[in-house]
């Protein structure tokens, strides 16, 4: 059931017609949906779906918590002028969540447990909600959250954004009077420098481990603690954490298509509209280089799409997927609640109402005013957007989450990404290594994997990188080295590939999903797919290719159960070195196959790959 929301408002919101009243709306709507799956005592919200790994225990808490997030900003944003049953709820599973006598009680935190998680999301509501929850708390009770807050002190935590609930904790306990350690909060803090890379871009960890945390943790969390800490806070700290969260929303900013939809990479993708949390943090800690009228279009397009997309579902709970239930798009510790971490893209009603981010005319995304080109060297990632269609593309070259000499996550490691297509994740496409991969292909089927990313740069123009492909059986690595160049609608590949003799080299687009099969056709050296609205994947082999195909999966995709993946072959290789050049397209409109055929050329002269479009545009490589 779509959220009953106000009217438009045309004259402010011209582009998605949102304000401040449709975002509180959707906020209710999405609270008062969970008063059904509370345990008595209001500790626990027990939702249905698939358990976490970490047990039910953990997941009621993390009900709790996570809704507590949503609550606070809507509590907060209005000045406490909500429903007081709002209130009274949350500060009664705050009494009986922390009584060890209660049958509701929350599991105690121990060291690198779900708890500790759920303990951040409680303590920035109790932060933003002092006034109206913990001042209103028996002191008995404040103590008895304190006791279970401490269990956060010391504790050993997951090297990686698993650091920064630590720091958040202890700063609410050093606010309250209570005892904390500082070396703690500084190590914390100290740690996420070692992973900053420049240009507002942290990984997430060691490794090359680039997705959206970088937004919605690891900028966030930082600028949170700040607030709790207040005067305590290093001025020279915050002001650092300001200047690169500027940095990253001039980059960020690109990742939302005309439709609202965030690009679909990386982990904990579940969380859906949290994606904005780090464009309200720009207004809310004044460190954004966007307008006012960008930040609230940017932000109501995103929530105004999922909405649109049956997001929350019919009732009112928001599911383990993408749109509908999708369970390969969550991780093993991701339990019923845990897309209620998109609570965090209801930071902006801290905002007043008054605030020029809810009052200012909206204004366009990039991508509504032109065709956009972003490099971001930091990740090794282009970002490649069309106005004509309004999708983006990522075109990637640097981030794998790898394991030391395997990059395995199909939301990590193909070579594009979009804001309208999404990896096939279930096991037995997963298995198929189609889209958005190059492959070796041995005799027996077996195909190669792209192992650990190794970026060679980005510009605007073009982004490149090397992977090992290693075969099973076969300790060798073979080098394979790839340029993208994107160009209007188009992208080019340029492989250069090392390989065993008699293997095949194969290569797959976008995979295109929806409700029905999509259309499918194929020839030598080129294959298309298109769905009934007219989104088409295709490629076409320009040099090194000679056959054209299509795979189709069902139930393998977050955007729909009926899934296609066009994708090229070349003849059995001589063995040593060989190039292959693939134009690759994704398109909102419907692509003619003679079109595809015929848009460019490519040949090889004195070592340089020249690529030749129809309108006489040449790239070379």
């Amino acid at each position: 059931m779509t959220p009953k929301l106000p009217p438009p408002d045309p004259s402010r919101s011209p582009l998605t017609g949102w304000t401040r009243a449709h975002w509180e709306a959707v906020a209710d709507r999405l609270l008062d949906a969970l008063v059904p799956y509370a345990t008595p005592g209001w500790a626990r919200y027990c939702l249905p779906g698939r358990a976490s790994c970490s047990g039910g225990a953990s997941d009621g808490l993390e009900g709790y918590a996570r809704s507590f997030l949503l609550a606070s900003f809507r509590i907060a944003g209005a000045g406490g002028h909500v429903d007081r049953r709002l209130t009274e709820r949350y500060a009664r599973g705050l009494t009986t969540g922390t009584d060890r006598r209660s049958d509701e009680a929350w599991p105690l935190i121990s060291e690198r447990s779900q708890p500790m998680v759920e303990a951040a999301s409680i303590v920035i509501g109790l932060h933003e909600t002092r006034r109206w929850i913990w001042d209103g708390l028996e002191q008995a009770v404040q103590q008895r959250v304190v006791d279970w807050l401490s269990g956060t002190i010391g504790k050993r935590t997951h090297d990686n954004n698993w650091r920064l609930f630590q720091v958040v904790c202890e700063q609410f306990l050093a606010s309250v009077g209570a005892a904390y350690r500082q070396s703690d909060i500084d190590g914390g803090l100290d740690r996420i420098e070692d992973w900053y890379v420049g240009d507002g871009w942290y990984t997430d960890g060691t490794g090359r481990n680039f997705d959206h945390y970088n937004g919605w943790a690891l900028h966030l969390y930082p600028l949170l603690w700040a607030r709790i800490a207040g005067d305590r806070a290093d001025p020279a700290r915050v002001a650092r954490y300001r200047d690169r969260l500027r940095r990253f929303l001039a980059g960020y900013q690109h990742f939302f298509g005309a439709d609202g939809a965030p690009v679909h990479q990386g982990r904990s993708l579940t969380y859906r509209f949290a994606a904005v949390a780090p464009v309200w943090l720009g207004a809310l800690t004044d460190s954004t280089p966007l307008p006012p009228g960008r930040t609230r279009r940017l932000a109501s397009g995103v929530l105004r799409h999922f909405t649109e997309h049956e997001v929350p579902d019919g009732r009112g709970l928001l599911t383990l997927g993408w749109y509908g239930p999708f369970l390969p798009v969550a991780q093993r510790y991701s339990g019923p609640a845990s897309p209620y971490w998109a609570a965090k893209g209801f930071l902006g009603l801290l905002l007043p109402a008054d605030h020029p981010v809810w009052t200012a005319r909206e204004l366009p995304l990039p991508v509504e005013e032109s065709d956009q080109y972003v490099a971001l060297p930091a990740p090794g990632w282009l970002l490649h957007g069309t106005r004509a269609d309004g999708i983006v593309r990522l075109l990637n070259h640097g981030s794998d989450h790898a394991t030391p000499d395997l990059a395995d996550d199909p939301h990590y490691v193909k070579f594009g990404y979009s804001s309208r297509t999404a990896p096939q994740t279930a096991p037995h496409a997963r298995a198929a290594l189609l889209d958005g991969h190059l492959a070796l292909v041995a005799a027996d089927g077996t195909a190669s994997r792209r192992t650990v990313i190794h970026p060679l740069g980005v510009t605007r123009s073009r982004a490149a990188s090397w992977h090992a492909a290693r075969l099973p059986g076969d300790g060798t690595g073979y080098r394979i080295e790839t340029t993208a160049l994107p160009y209007g609608g188009w992208e080019v590949r340029v492989h250069r590939v090392e390989a065993p003799a008699g293997v095949t080299v194969r290569e797959g687009g976008h995979a295109v999903a929806g409700a029905r099969p999509p259309v499918a056709e194929a020839g030598d050296g080129w294959a298309l797919v298109r769905r009934d609205d007219g989104l088409t994947s295709a490629v076409a082999g320009l040099y090194g290719w000679c056959g054209g195909h299509v795979a189709r999966h069902t139930n393998a995709n977050a955007f729909g159960p009926c899934s296609a993946v066009p994708y090229l072959t070349s003849a059995p290789h001589p063995g040593g070195h060989s190039v292959h050049v693939t134009l690759v397209a994704l398109s909102g409109s419907a692509v003619a196959a003679a079109v595809l055929r015929q848009v460019a050329t490519a040949e090889v002269v004195d070592g340089t790959v020249v690529i030749r479009f129809a309108d006489g545009t040449e790239l070379r490589a």
